[in-house]
């Protein structure tokens, strides 16, 4: 049998975490009969006597290039390589082909109440508007959809009207061997981890406003750490630049490893504002790792945390809320 695995999107981590783990299932699966074939645009995966990894770094360069890509190239590949079944983590299926096709949907874009505006991020507007469309139709379509929580699941049927059984609950595993816990200290205590992009929806503005109001209490004795740099677009270069004249103690460090992330889990609290994510990865990571966290009270947080003892919500979008159990964590 030969499996096309198209991931041609995955380059950012949380992507090529379900990237890899997926190509880690298929390297040590027994049934070596099977031939996969992973289409990617720029990631490198090491090939093996089953595994062939055709790279389209190419497609990248724009929109044009990717649609290009989806409607000519993807269905010519499928044909080319006599193709049985199709595995799509591009949230849509591929066109123009009658073979099978399993869909991995991991954009929650459609499914929330929440309306971007053109003003408030063009791409995110294009994406709830316009590409939402076309990954509802292909939730329709594809033969077997497989979501990462129990809450996508339903508001997959309740959007789309597809029966139950053809939607597939598969959280993503963690391979880790922690050896190292959170510690209570003082340190550890009064700093704070967010390890996020730069996404208007990851929401740094609430911690930034949280963390002003702190400093006008005259509470500065803790550290807050973003994994930015402070130029990834308009947005955070403005925040940033709140930061700098505020004085606020908040560290901008930039782009971390994942050793790196898994290690501050053990020494800082997270704080978790994002009002819009699927699953909420770094929330399992340090669940692992037995971090206390402050995380948005939101649908995917309350389904990953569930039955976690040490966690704290807070209203996503009232910054007030937030600076309470800052200040609670700092006493």
């Amino acid at each position: 049998m030969n499996i096309m695995v198209f991931n041609v999107p995955a380059e950012s981590v949380g992507a090529l975490s379900i990237l890899n783990e997926f190509y880690d299932d298929t390297k040590y699966c027994k049934d070596k009969s099977i031939n996969w074939f992973f289409v990617l645009s720029k990631p490198n995966l090491k090939e093996t006597d089953n595994i062939k990894v055709l790279r389209f770094p190419w497609l990248k360069k724009s929109w044009f290039h990717r649609l290009y890509f989806d409607n000519i190239i993807a269905p010519k590949l499928i044909k080319k390589y006599k193709i049985d079944k199709v595995v799509s983590f591009q949230n849509v299926i591929i066109p123009h082909t009658n073979v099978n096709q399993t869909l991995y949907v991991h954009n929650c874009l459609p499914f929330i109440n929440y309306k971007f505006t053109l003003k408030e991020d063009r791409l995110l507007w294009i994406y709830q508007n316009i590409i939402s469309k076309k990954i509802i139709k292909s939730i329709k379509e594809a033969d077997k959809v497989i979501v990462q929580t129990k809450w996508m699941k339903e508001a997959c049927i309740e959007r789309t009207y597809v029966k139950g059984d053809k939607i597939s609950v598969m959280p993503p595993k963690i391979n880790l061997d922690i050896k190292h816990f959170f510690e209570p200290n003082k340190k550890s205590l009064s700093t704070f981890f967010y390890p996020a992009s730069e996404f208007v929806y990851k929401n740094h503005e609430l911690i930034v406003n949280a963390c002003k109001k702190l400093k006008d209490e005259n509470i500065t004795d803790f550290k807050v750490i973003f994994t930015l740099v402070g130029d990834e677009n308009d947005h955070i270069i403005k925040l940033y630049r709140e930061v700098k004249q505020h004085q606020l103690p908040i560290e901008f460090v930039g782009s971390l490893s994942r050793e790196k992330v898994f290690d501050l889990y053990t020494k800082s609290i997270l704080v978790f504002p994002s009002y819009i994510e699927t699953f909420g990865l770094p929330l399992l990571e340090a669940r692992m790792h037995r971090t206390p966290i402050l995380a948005s009270d939101c649908s995917f947080s309350r389904e990953v945390l569930e039955d976690y003892s040490d966690v704290n919500y807070f209203d996503p979008f009232n910054s007030n809320n937030l600076e309470y159990l800052l200040k609670e964590k700092l006493m």
